[in-house]
């Protein structure tokens, strides 16, 4: 069974080459690097954080006093409910940035203890 090298070549393809030449070039490389969306979820990250806390300030139905970082810098949840809302918003991120710590150096100390 001899195999004939100069036989025209079956070319498989779905559409049978039906596609124009511009259909073809639709997906070529555009020379664009793609967007980094990383500043985008970090942006939202932080806006339903913020909606979040202010949820959170509606529910509470009793009058907090609170003070940021000084004593004489203290505020009624009542009176001024934006600053409330951002104080919750402050300690709702110090939870998540302290377990996400937390996660990293368990992280590097159990690859550097294997058991």
């Amino acid at each position: 069974m001899n195999v004939d090298d100069e036989a025209k070549k079956v070319i498989w393809s779905l559409q049978n080459n039906k596609r124009t030449e511009a259909e073809r070039n639709v997906f070529a490389p555009t020379g664009k690097k793609p967007m980094n969306k990383n500043v985008v979820y970090v942006l939202s990250a932080i806006g339903i954080t913020f909606l979040m806390s202010f949820a959170l300030s509606l529910f509470s139905k009793e009058t907090t006093q609170f003070c940021f970082l000084i004593d004489n810098y203290c505020f009624n949840s009542t009176e001024n409910p934006i600053a409330y809302t951002f104080y919750i918003f402050m300690n709702l991120w110090i939870l998540i940035l302290g377990i996400g710590i937390a996660y990293l150096i368990g992280k590097k100390l159990g690859d550097r203890f294997k058991i």
